[in-house]
């Protein structure tokens, strides 16, 4: 059993950043390779399935309906931003856009939150590295602020569902670093984006349709499917070889959530039987690294995908700034006990 599960281990940390057409199926990949996992180690049975069935259900509506407002008001979202850009200073409505996106993110989805930085920065017409500084750090700012809720993103839902806990669980355990760091993001962000205009004409959005839209509601559905039987399949070599292990240096492993999406992570590493200081590292590990490159969150391999942002670009901003960030966090949390 072991070694079939290090099998599927090694398949799912790897194959979807070696195998392109893994990478674009990413969804339906993880779904096979979750029931496979379940399977394996015996796990399989009704009450996983009804579990599995039932864990994608709100954060499949919450893409849904924001998915669909967004549409229908994206018009209109697009000149209030062009409006509010140019009535206010630029390094406050800069900021406002990384702490607002990031809270909001946690109700609305790190998804639609990534496409309303689209819009916004579509809009303002910046200067290139301007523009990546500004969606590199809302990105970061977004996938920490929707991992609040167990309705934000992928990982927060299953970190909520493997662990059994309620809707404000993660907010009681990570919240106290997450809600100060967004609102830093921001305040950094003011200082570092300037309004000095591109050369470029605007990139101009063009609107989802509905079949987009419910194509990756069922995407979503089947991405936490899959993870919430990869969870539960890994159990066994969780609690094998991760539950000893400090805290510290978890929290470090997973900087290699920069490379794969850290929802997948967290499905095979979380465990109940874990402390929650390492619940805690392990978390916070899996947030911050996974700004540092494009395949790390949603957010990222969205306005990266909507704005032509090559992985270079990208690189070159996100990992000395997520290791700066990583650091910084890792000392507060040694004198908070970790």
């Amino acid at each position: 059993m072991i070694i079939g599960l290090l099998i599927i281990l090694l398949l799912v940390l790897f194959l979807p950043f070696t195998v392109k057409k893994v990478e674009h199926n990413l969804e339906y990949f993880l779904f096979i390779m979750g029931i496979l996992a379940a399977l394996v180690s015996g796990v399989f049975n009704m009450e996983l399935l009804m579990h599995a069935l039932q864990d994608p259900i709100k954060i499949t509506l919450a893409v849904l309906i924001a998915g669909l407002l967004f549409k229908w008001f994206q018009t209109q979202l697009g000149n209030a931003i062009d409006a509010v850009s140019h009535k206010m200073p630029f390094p406050l409505f800069v900021a406002l856009v990384v702490i607002v996106l990031g809270f909001i993110s946690s109700i609305i989805t790190a998804i639609i939150a990534a496409l309303v930085l689209v819009l916004i920065v579509s809009n303002l017409r910046l200067a290139r590295r301007d523009e990546l500084l500004l969606i590199i750090i809302a990105c970061y700012s977004i996938g920490m602020g929707a991992a609040l809720t167990p309705i934000g993103e992928p990982l927060s839902t299953i970190t909520v569902s493997k662990l059994g806990e309620d809707f404000f669980y993660l907010v009681e355990l990570v919240g106290a670093y997450i809600i100060p760091s967004v609102i830093i993001l921001g305040i950094f962000a003011a200082f570092v984006v300037k309004r000095r205009k591109g050369t470029g004409e605007k990139v101009e959005q063009e609107e989802e349709s509905y079949q987009e839209i419910i194509i990756r509601s069922v995407k979503i559905y089947l991405f936490v499917f899959g993870l919430t039987m990869l969870g539960a399949g890994f159990e066994p070599l969780i609690n094998a070889y991760l539950l000893d292990l400090d805290p510290k240096i978890l929290y470090w492993i997973n900087m290699i959530s920069a490379v794969l999406d850290n929802a997948t992570l967290a499905a095979a590493e979380i465990s109940p039987a874990m402390s929650t200081a390492t619940i805690e590292a392990i978390l916070l590990g899996l947030i911050i690294s996974g700004g540092m490159l494009i395949p790390g969150n949603i957010p990222n391999i969205i306005a990266a995908g909507k704005l032509n942002i090559t992985s270079k670009e990208w690189a070159k901003i996100g990992v000395p700034f997520g290791l700066v960030f990583m650091t910084i966090v890792f000392i507060i949390l040694l004198f908070t006990g970790l």
